[in-house]
């Protein structure tokens, strides 16, 4: 019996998109194209189909896990035509010494011996923060600091001319969970007070309110697109100024063009 990982293909820049929905469970036999989970993304949901037929042995995820590209969805026995091509897949692999088949080669080894690991982050301290004017970073690089909640003025560069990349930035925030980076004084993996708002000004925390007091709740978890857009619609409702613009228009002769078709088109039933 030959049982196969289905994983979560390519979704994009995505990481840690939450599962909302599993479609299948062990034992039901599935096919081509058909929806195994239902991932939810900052702007969409999107369900992730099955690349072939056959029989579902084990899920490995439920709702509420954060999953991206190449996570693993569950474990499935092809059956049919799908069942020769992964046979044949794996017998390649066999020779190769690979799944895919492709040939294995020596991992590139440190000195003592070990995977060599990424060079450790590089931080600009504080006091010289904004002396060298923006960061040059990606809007994707700049989305990722924004979500881990850091400062990526912080970051140096590694990249083309000092260009931040998504391996610095999760260097930098690795770095300060484990104490090998030190975090800015009052904040968190390097958040700044102003980025943190999103809006500088430093406005009070929302009260909060025990609504058990009024009666029986029942409490839903907002979905991920509902919580993004409602922080994105509350900074907005801060900042932009809000203007009601009234203008005035003569609209005598389109008037009467509407009263002149009606008629044209009254027998029509239009």
């Amino acid at each position: 019996m030959r049982v196969t990982e289905i994983k979560v293909p390519d979704i994009g820049d995505y990481k840690g998109v939450p599962v909302i929905e599993v479609l299948v469970g062990p034992g039901d036999v599935v096919r081509e194209e058909q929806s195994l989970v239902t991932l939810e993304s900052d702007k969409a949901t999107m369900d992730v189909p099955s690349p072939f037929g056959g029989v579902v042995r084990e899920i490995k995820l439920r709702v509420g896990d954060a999953v991206s590209e190449g996570s693993v969805i569950l474990l499935m026995e092809p059956q049919g035509a799908a069942a020769e091509a992964v046979t044949g897949k794996v017998d390649a692999s066999e020779k190769t010494g690979r799944r895919d088949g492709s040939p294995i080669v020596d991992e590139e080894r440190s000195p003592a011996g070990h995977p060599s690991a990424p060079a450790p982050a590089a931080v600009i301290p504080e006091k010289e923060v904004g002396l060298s004017g923006s960061s040059h970073a990606s809007p994707s690089v700049r989305k990722l600091a924004r979500d881990l909640g850091m400062d990526i003025t912080r970051v140096q560069g590694t990249g083309p001319k000092g260009r931040i990349s998504q391996d610095d930035v999760t260097a930098f925030v690795k770095g300060v969970m484990t104490g090998a980076l030190a975090a800015p004084a009052g904040a968190a993996a390097g958040v700044a007070p102003a980025a943190a708002s999103g809006t500088g000004l430093n406005l009070l925390p929302w009260p909060k309110v025990d609504f058990t007091k009024f009666g029986p709740i029942d409490a839903h978890p907002l979905s991920r697109i509902k919580k993004i857009s409602g922080a994105n619609l509350h900074r907005n409702w801060v900042m932009i100024p809000h203007v009601t613009n009234n203008d005035e228009a003569d609209i005598t002769d389109l008037e009467a063009l509407r009263v002149q078709l009606n008629k044209e088109n009254e027998k029509a039933g239009v």
